[in-house]
């Protein structure tokens, strides 16, 4: 047996584990930096396959790190299950998290014959935290040659268009009153931010139309009767490149600041989590990637179908060879974070998408063990 076909019997021979595994991630949403359980499940399936799995690395407890093999070439496999408030796995991260552990099994015993270390990196916190980032500065990807993970969406693709964004919380801190028997005596928080947004969407006739501002208000008060004296948003600040969002980011706290202005309260903007960048995917590891999974039957959109959000796996693509398809679950006209989306994560054709990822992930690392120029590309890079 080839070592293709090795690795795809592993996943298939596995199937019922790994189609368990996704279900119970998606049964049992985890927040960020809260992924207690889907963290260890993973981290035990690993285990269970040979893997030297070390938990709760970089300082972060929900983060593991799971290693198998001692070849020269060192790949490194994303696993994110994080979810979302209030909608759970809308976003499909069970599906991450399985086709990573999948991937990561399939290859363990093919490893020393290919030459290759792979990792299976736990990284929390996809949805704002950053976790790769936290990992990525604290040395988790020192010395990996080239990193991959797959994600779901309405469609597949071959890569995710992403957008560099900065996670905002704005503090708005005013002064309590009778709101009828002495207004005069409050400072209103609640104006601030509305001033704010006022001149946030003043401001969108003066940005590019690839830059996205959006954000919800989290406290806007505790009664009507009372001026508020503290309220909070959530806002996201999204450019096209870190450059680009590094001269919009000013603007939009500008309109922070002019609601503390108008109004007479403090305003406390914090960044939430680091910034996350564009993405640079590796194009000869797409296009064997792409390949691969033609060979398991997927088929692609139209180029033209291309989305933006946002990873913080494109923090990694800037420093390590670094792809991140997507797997479509044809879930039209359920897209990410929608409710509808959710029950989608965890259907038969997303169960075969778990799988499929799993296999093409494996293979395109296999190839990447084997192509010699390729190989030659990612041991040599600076």
């Amino acid at each position: 047996m080839d070592a293709k076909a090795a690795a795809r019997h592993v996943v298939v021979s596995g199937g019922d584990q790994l189609v368990d595994l996704s279900h119970r991630i998606h049964a049992n949403p985890e927040l960020a930096f809260d992924e207690v359980q889907s963290s260890g499940w993973c981290a035990d399936a690993l285990e269970a396959g040979g893997f030297a799995v070390e938990r709760g690395p970089y300082d972060l407890p929900t983060a593991f790190e799971a290693t198998a093999g001692t070849g020269e070439l060192t790949i490194a496999i994303c696993c994110e299950y994080d979810a979302l408030p209030g909608i759970g796995h809308a976003c499909g991260h069970n599906i991450i998290a399985t086709s990573a552990v999948g991937a990561g099994l399939a290859l363990a015993g093919l490893a020393d014959d290919l030459g290759i270390t792979v990792k299976v990196l736990g990284t929390p916190a996809e949805e704002g935290g950053g976790g790769k980032v936290l990992m990525l500065d604290r040395g988790a990807f020192d010395g990996v040659h080239a990193a991959m993970m797959v994600h779901p969406a309405p469609m597949e693709l071959d890569r995710m268009e992403c957008l560099a964004v900065a996670h905002v919380d704005v503090h708005y801190k005013g002064k309590s009153a009778h709101a009828s028997a002495w207004p005069e005596e409050g400072i209103n928080a609640a104006d601030a931010l509305t001033v704010a947004q006022v001149g946030i969407g003043l401001l969108r006739q003066h940005i590019h139309d690839t830059d996205r501002i959006h954000g919800i208000v989290t406290k806007g008060g505790d009664a009507p009767n009372i001026v508020p004296d503290h309220t909070v948003g959530k806002w996201y600040i999204r450019a096209r490149t870190l450059e680009e969002l590094a001269v919009l980011e000013p603007k939009v706290r500008r309109c922070f600041e002019a609601g503390a202005l108008a109004t007479g309260c403090e305003v406390d903007v914090k960044p939430m989590s680091p910034n996350y960048s564009e993405m640079i995917p590796d194009e000869d590891m797409t296009a064997a990637y792409r390949q691969n999974a033609i060979a398991l039957g997927r088929t692609f959109a139209d180029p033209g179908a291309a989305v933006a959000g946002s990873t913080d796996m494109a923090n990694v693509s800037l420093a390590v060879p670094t792809i991140h398809p997507m797997l479509g679950l044809d879930s039209l006209p359920a897209v990410n974070h929608q409710p509808e989306f959710t029950t989608h994560c965890a259907t038969p054709t997303a169960d075969k998408a778990a799988l499929d990822g799993a296999v093409a992930m494996a293979w395109t690392s296999i190839d990447l063990a084997a192509d010699g120029p390729m190989r030659k590309r990612l041991l040599t890079r600076a």
